[in-house]
Parts: structure tokens; sequence; C-alpha cells
């Protein structure tokens, strides 16, 4: 991030507007090539989504949660990490459900779902104490790689028995193009309307614990939010789930640990990261995932019972904040 302290606020909104505009676009392109890949591979919309898309999409939220943990700020680093996986259950996945109620197959989303689950509860227990500690880092880390090889062991199978697209050479550069210019775009955008978001915030004297886990999080949500427009857009809601629980399994399992090392083991969760911020993550996760691994589908009375869980979230940690020194 940049600095735009002293702006004046017609600058600030110019450039939160430059940062949509280009995010949209850059979420146009990147949902355009991920599609491309599935297609073309046989590889499910849900693993792709699970995987290369969600690993561009949270760009954004490493570079800030780094940056913060490197400033010595707990309340970026974990805030905004934490932040970032309820903003992407309760508001994100919450409006492609009101959009799109889906039927799934369960053996396609169990296994992440559990991990993401036990990978939050295990953060829980890793922040109590003087620092986040290291035993749980490690098992972090172990959590995103036992991840990561089920992705590439699913990608295998459903390659084999998938239906590839052919394609021409010359779409290879073009799609690959396409991922590049929209994973860019994505991360810039970002980093645009985080940088006015939050200084626009601060003007306001509200504290760093609640930008950090509301309009931080929000902010470097958007490439989650705009790939999961554009999915329902073009009709790949698998491609939107799939992104949503990769993003979130990075954000708990790879961002914290990496600005645990980053801060050099200094990294301290406040107490509303302790008290509101992580048990409120758990808890939307569990509301999203429990009814979907038995009914195997996603309604929209689960949608919007998610987003107005997230909206009384938002409400309660900026109007009736109890921890308002964070």
């Amino acid at each position: 991030m940049f600095s735009t302290v002293g702006w004046p606020m017609w600058a600030l909104l110019i450039l939160f507007v430059c940062g949509l505009i280009i995010i949209i676009k850059g979420g146009d392109f990147f949902v355009d090539a991920a599609t491309w890949m599935a297609e073309v591979s046989g590889i499910p919309h849900f693993v792709i989504g699970a995987t290369v898309v969600s690993l561009a999409t949270t760009l954004p939220e490493l570079i800030v949660s780094c940056l913060g943990a490197a400033r010595g700020s707990n309340a970026i680093a974990i805030g905004n990490a934490v932040g970032s996986v309820t903003a992407n259950t309760g508001l994100i996945m919450a409006i492609s459900i009101l959009c799109v109620p889906a039927v799934i197959k369960r053996r396609q989303y169990a296994f992440k779902s559990i991990l993401l689950i036990a990978a939050t509860a295990v953060l829980y227990l890793s922040s109590f104490g003087n620092h986040f500690s290291v035993i749980g880092s490690v098992v972090l880390l172990l959590v995103f790689a036992v991840s990561m090889y089920e992705s590439i062991q699913s990608a295998k199978t459903e390659s084999q028995s998938g239906e590839k697209k052919t394609f021409e050479k010359k779409e290879l550069p073009q799609n690959i193009i396409k991922f590049l210019f929209g994973a860019a775009g994505i991360a810039v955008g970002a980093d645009f309307l985080v940088t006015s978001a939050t200084e626009i915030a601060r003007t306001s004297g509200i504290s760093e614990a609640v930008i950090s886990a509301t309009i931080v999080a929000i902010g470097t949500s958007l490439p989650e939010l705009v790939t999961t427009i554009t999915a329902i857009v073009k009709k790949q809601s698998s491609l939107s789930v799939g992104n949503i629980i990769g993003a979130n399994l990075i954000d708990i399992a790879i961002i914290l640990p990496i600005c645990s090392f980053v801060s050099g083991g200094r990294l301290v969760a406040l107490p509303q990261n302790l008290w509101i911020d992580i048990p409120v993550c758990l808890f939307i996760l569990l509301v999203a995932i429990v009814p979907m691994l038995i009914k195997e589908k996603f309604t929209r009375i689960q949608g919007a019972a998610l987003l107005a869980f997230y909206i009384a979230y938002v409400v309660v940690i900026c109007l009736f904040n109890p921890f308002p020194a964070g």
C-alpha cells in the first residue's frame, strides 16, 4: 500500500472509484481465463476456483496483512485476514447463494470445508497467550499443504474422467495474458480501494481494529466479490463457491503463519480478535458449511441468515464495540 495521508477528500474518492473500475475489469478477465482453464483441462470449476483463482484473489489480503505485521500493526495483520474470511462467507457467499441457490456434490466440498473449520479452530486456540504460537503456525501450514495435495489429486482424477474442450493454439497466450492482467488488476484495484477507504475512515476517528475487520477486510475481499459476481453472471456458481472456500483456507492457513514469521514471532491477537472477530468467523463458517454438507445444497434461507449475521457483526463492532482501544 502507498500513503494517502494528507490527501483531500475529493482525491480519495477519485482513487476509490478508479480502484473499483480496475478491480471489476480485472475480475472479468480473471474469471474468463479461469473458466477456459477448467474447460480445456477437464478439471472441475470447483477445483480451479479453490486453487488457482483463490491464490490470485487472496493476493490483496496477503500484501496488506504482511505489511501490517512488518510494521508492528497486529490489528491490520490479524483483523484483515480473519475479517476477510468473515466477509467472504457472511457477505460474498451469502450474495452468491441468494442469487444462485445451488445443488452441490458433497465429495467435492466436504474435505476442504472440514479443513477450513479445523484451521479456524486451530487459529483460535493458537491466539491465546503472549503471541501467536509457532506450533499453531506449523499446524496451519500443514493444513494448507494437505488441502493443496487433495486438490492436485482431485484435479488428476477429474481431468482424466472429465470432458476436455478443444482449443486453438492462439487461445493459450491470450488466456494467460488475460489471467495475469486480471490478477494484476484485482491486486492494484484492491490496493487503491483499501488505501483510500482506510484513510477516509481514519479521519472519522474509527479504531484500527474496527477498520481492519470491516473496511480493510471487505476491501481486500473485493477480488472474491468481483469474481463471485462475474461467475454468477457467467453461470459458473461452482467456480465462485470454490474460490471462496479456497480463499478462506489461504487467509487462515497461509497468511497468518506468514505474518507471524514476518513479525518475528511478535504477532499478538487483540481482545477484539479473541472475543469477537475469530468466534464470529467460526460461527459464520459453521452456518455456511454444516447445512450444505448435510443437505448437499445451498438455499436462499441460508444465504439470508449468513448476510443477517454478518450485518449484525459489523453493527456490533462499529457501534457497540466493547474494545475501543483496539
